[in-house]
């Protein structure tokens, strides 16, 4: 495969081709995906795991000169056959089914919308297989009328629950409904962007997923569907929505000061763990087709590769010689492929750089923002010495409670907390590893230390004082300009747990003199630790000389794993105050 022989902006489908075949060779008689390529579970059933036909149908239809598939008749004799086996599979009411052959799925039926009307598209232009077109259309037409009917409460809900699923399909319908228009369908289209403005995009900003927020889901699924769906049929409520979820996202997504790129708040994220994302993000990139909003939402530029950092990264990609891998299974994504069809607006790096200059965080170095729905707080506290996040109230499925970062304007993301992993969350925790942050953690907030006058909103306190906890502890924090002082109080004996993310030169010393190596297990008797970073020292402080353990973990951060997450462990019998200055 020669790399030089692909444009810049189709490379993403070079480990495709490497997998092509191989992908085409495990299908059986029936046209069944049957390799596991796509999706789980690889059961004949699953209708998601025939959403390939896209792809062998984009490389049947698509003359170039490193696709040897182009007009292949045995390749389009797969296509037929997988394209039966798929629509054999729809339920008369036009539903299709995932994890049973009886249900009647929200995913494959949303995402299989998109899938069958850009193959149908693409088979249109090729002037390939009429019967199976045919099919299409009526398929489409049947699947579209299942999905647009407010009263379908296996799509709609007064919260939605699976966000991402329901802009899946409306981003079908649209580009359906643009081959095929059809007025009363159309009419239930412009219905559904309204109602899924209002009751898939929570208060505070983000798309509402299994009870919460996702942000890999939200950022790489969610926003692309939206602007597929936009691409086709422009609606003002996708672009309200994309202004408001970029504005939760922009406290959310911590930029690294060396440009490695963005940490993620990502402890309280439902139903993913994405913990970070490149500063530059070359294919195949889930988030690309995002550049859709950026007129429309500037600040969205921020969080896109900037296009002479893609060009740059297209060339060095074309000009190696190393060969082309093939994907592995499960890490087939046909979204990759779909979201290349409509061409790219990236921001210029002056128009990134603009919008990174935009963040709350950077703009401001001195605000509270608490956003509140349904039992959840998100809070974010900016001031000069550093910004603090943290998730209070109803735990949603696999996030994490409590305090969930620690940022400083030029060390960039020292603490920050994982979902789904007791071992990586700021927490105070119980023998047999059980954390407070593993469950609902109710906060009220103070205009200084807690207990006094509490604060609700409006103009941000000189210093925030914070209490939160549950029947077996309770934890103070006070926030100010440099400092944040954290006191637990708890009915046994504990372990206080900071997830730190340090660097291979960082140093970090424990009061006792002991020195903490970078990636291994460092153990001190000592009542503090100081880690430096560039010309920032961070110090923590507690209350008598306590034997503490640094310890690396498994997790590592950024393409080229420059963080790495280390867990500081200090057990205590019960009561304990931590100092934490940032200078």
């Amino acid at each position: 495969m020669n790399r030089r022989s692909f444009a810049p902006h189709e490379q993403r489908f070079a480990p495709y081709l490497a997998t092509l075949a191989p992908m085409v060779d495990d299908m059986d008689d029936s046209g069944f995906f049957a390799g596991g390529w796509w999706r789980m579970p690889a059961e004949p059933y699953n209708a998601r795991v025939q959403e390939h036909v896209f792809t062998l149908a984009w490389f049947y239809a698509n003359a170039r000169p490193w696709n040897p598939y182009a007009r292949n008749a045995s390749l389009l004799g797969a296509l037929d056959s997988a394209l039966g086996h798929y629509l054999s599979l729809q339920h008369a009411d036009g539903s299709f089914p995932e994890y049973s052959r009886d249900q009647h799925g929200l995913a494959p039926t949303g995402f299989g919308l998109g899938y069958l009307t850009k193959t149908l598209r693409i088979l249109r232009s090729a002037g390939a297989l009429p019967a199976r077109r045919a099919q299409l259309t009526a398929a489409l037409r049947t699947a579209m009328t299942w999905f647009l009917d407010p009263a379908n409460g296996t799509v709609w809900q007064e919260r939605l629950t699976w966000a991402n699923q329901t802009a899946s399909g409306l981003a079908g319908a649209a580009y359906a409904l643009r081959l095929d228009p059809d007025p009363a369908l159309a009419k239930g289209l412009r219905e559904a962007f309204a109602r899924i403005a209002a009751t898939g995009l929570s208060p505070t900003g983000f798309f509402h997923e299994e009870g919460g927020h996702d942000m890999n889901y939200n950022f790489e699924v969610m926003l692309p569907e939206m602007a597929d769906a936009y691409l086709r049929q422009p609606d003002r409520h996708l672009v309200g929505m994309a202004r408001e979820f970029t504005g939760f996202l922009s406290y959310n997504l911590l930029r690294e000061p060396d440009g490695a790129g963005y940490m993620v708040n990502v402890a309280p994220s439902t139903r993913t763990s994405t913990r970070w994302y490149d500063e530059v993000r070359p294919d195949p990139d889930r988030t690309a087709l995002n550049w859709t909003f950026t007129r429309q939402v500037p600040l969205l530029s921020a969080f896109m590769t900037a296009r002479e950092d893609l060009a740059e990264a297209r060339a060095a990609w074309s000009a190696s010689r190393e060969p082309v891998t093939p994907l592995a299974k499960q890490d087939t994504s046909p979204r990759i492929l779909t979201h290349g069809l409509y061409g790219e607006r990236f921001p210029s790096r002056r128009e990134r750089n603009a919008a990174i200059a935009g963040l709350p965080y950077l703009r401001s170095h001195d605000f509270v923002e608490l956003r509140r729905d349904r039992g959840q707080d998100f809070l974010y506290v900016r001031k000069p010495g550093l910004y603090l996040g943290g998730y209070f109230g109803d735990r949603a499925a696999r996030s994490r409670t409590g305090l969930t970062f620690l940022w400083h304007p030029e060390a960039g993301t020292i603490i920050c907390g994982v979902n789904n992993n007791n071992h990586a969350c700021w927490s105070t925790v119980f023998p047999g590893q059980k954390p407070d942050s593993d469950g609902p953690l109710p906060a009220t907030y103070f205009r200084g230390a807690p207990g006094g006058a509490e604060w609700a909103g409006g103009r941000p306190p000189s210093t925030l004082g914070i209490r939160y906890g549950n029947a077996n502890v309770t934890t103070d924090v006070l926030v100010s300009r440099e400092t944040i002082q954290r006191t637990v109080k708890a009915n046994a004996a504990a372990t206080e747990q900071i997830p730190l993310i340090l660097k291979p030169s960082d140093v970090l010393t424990f009061t006792d003199g002991t020195r903490a190596a970078f990636g291994a297990t460092t153990t001190a008797t000592a009542d503090g630790l100081d880690l430096r970073r560039g010309r920032t020292t961070i110090r923590f402080r507690w209350s008598a000389a306590l034997q503490a353990t640094i310890a690396a973990g498994s997790l590592h951060y950024f393409r080229d794993a420059t963080r790495q997450f280390h867990s500081l462990r200090i057990p205590h019998q019960g009561a304990f105050t931590i100092m934490i200055t940032l200078s």
